[in-house]
């Protein structure tokens, strides 16, 4: 008999993206790791007791199959954990699937201190984790600011850790639990701050070094998995705090559009992300080709050749030159770059506009300067 529906679904969707990383690595066509590989199947396991169920880089998975560990050398992926359902599930699945194809896999969880005995919770995570065949593993406690809010600092924080760990250990990716049920929420978000087409686009599977496994398959679905696996799992109590915002659009506006708009609410708004991205995609290598045909050689832009774009490529010309003269882009937002835009469509002689950053925007003599004050 084979595994759970859910368990199957998130294996799948775990090997897609793994079975991409090791051919960007090369990992499973490399001589060494495939000899280090065989080697270690003829090995005899080495301190674990008899009974003992070890997963992933381990001897043997909870379905009684043999595992046969990745070399020491084979390219590393990270997977971020909280605990919770989502990066349970995706970080059990991601040891299951990673020895398959020769990667290793580890896991990071991230301590926020935002609440009474995080570290404590953390470090029970990580001997989890390990326990679960994953090496490395690490708790990781960090600082949160406050800029932003307190759900971005966090996370600001957070991938911060990620990226650290990430490059300490040399890891080609991080994965990360985000399901479809995480993207209808960025999208109502984006909808509600009126942030344009790359908000309503929500959270790419794969941006940099992060993959996002799990876009596609609910929430439902990690539980599920969880649960046919004896997996223990933690729910974050700030999921259902009202004080966070995503928490009351996860727990008030969504329930009511589903009851009142019928099923298939989610799918839908991660449907609409998936358009959005598309359309998205083209409009920012439009805006960078624009960008190149209208910069002067001093390295400002013609105005009048601007006027000429549709706005929606204008304003990525102008959000691009901004951001490469010193914006910071998370608080660059779609009210600076109407402002900017008048210095091209509605010029009246008007001065230098102040965007975020310290930068400066300025139109002379028929083009737009954009510079750091004091630069």
């Amino acid at each position: 008999m084979g595994p759970h529906p859910a368990v199957a679904a998130i294996r799948l969707a775990v090997r897609r993206t793994l079975t991409d990383l090791a051919a960007e690595a090369g990992s499973t066509f490399t001589a060494p790791a495939r000899e280090a590989r065989e080697r270690a199947a003829d090995a005899p396991l080495v301190g674990a007791a008899v009974g003992t169920t070890l997963i992933g880089n381990a001897a043997r998975h909870p379905s009684g199959l043999p595992r046969t560990p990745a070399a020491p050398g084979s390219p590393l992926v990270l997977v971020a954990v909280s605990g919770g359902a989502d990066s349970m599930a995706l970080a059990i699945a991601a040891a299951f699937e990673a020895p398959k194809i020769g990667l290793r896999v580890g896991a990071v969880t991230v301590d926020h201190g935002l609440q009474e005995g995080s570290g404590e919770r953390a470090a029970q995570v990580a001997e989890r984790l390990r326990s679960l065949g994953l090496d490395p593993v690490e708790a990781i406690p960090v600082r949160v600011g406050r800029g932003g809010g307190p759900e971005a600092a966090a996370r600001d924080a957070r991938y911060a850790a990620l990226d650290e760990a990430a490059e300490r250990h040399g890891a080609i990716a991080v994965l990360l639990g985000h399901t479809r049920d995480d993207q209808a929420e960025t999208v109502l978000l984006g909808l509600a701050r009126g942030s344009g087409a790359r908000s309503l686009a929500g959270m790419p599977a794969q941006k940099g070094r992060y993959r996002r496994p799990l876009l596609e398959l609910d929430r439902a679905a990690t539980r599920q998995a969880c649960s046919a696996q004896a997996i223990p799992v933690w729910d974050d109590p700030h999921n259902c705090d009202p004080a966070y915002t995503r928490s009351r659009v996860r727990h008030e506006v969504l329930p009511v559009l589903e009851k009142h708009l019928g099923g298939g609410v989610v799918e839908a708004l991660a449907r609409t992300a998936r358009l959005f991205r598309d359309d998205a995609d083209a409009l920012d290598q439009w805006a960078a080709l624009a960008e190149r045909d209208l910069r002067t050689g001093e390295g400002t832009l013609d105005a009048a050749k601007l006027a000429e774009l549709p706005s929606a490529v204008r304003r990525r010309v102008l959000r691009r030159a901004a951001l490469r003269a010193g914006c910071p882009a998370g608080d660059l937002f779609a009210r600076h770059l109407e402002t900017v835009d008048l210095l091209v469509t509605g010029w009246r002689g008007q001065g230098p506009l102040h965007l975020p950053g310290g930068v400066e925007a300025t139109r002379r003599c028929g083009t737009l300067v954009f510079r750091r004050q004091g630069d």
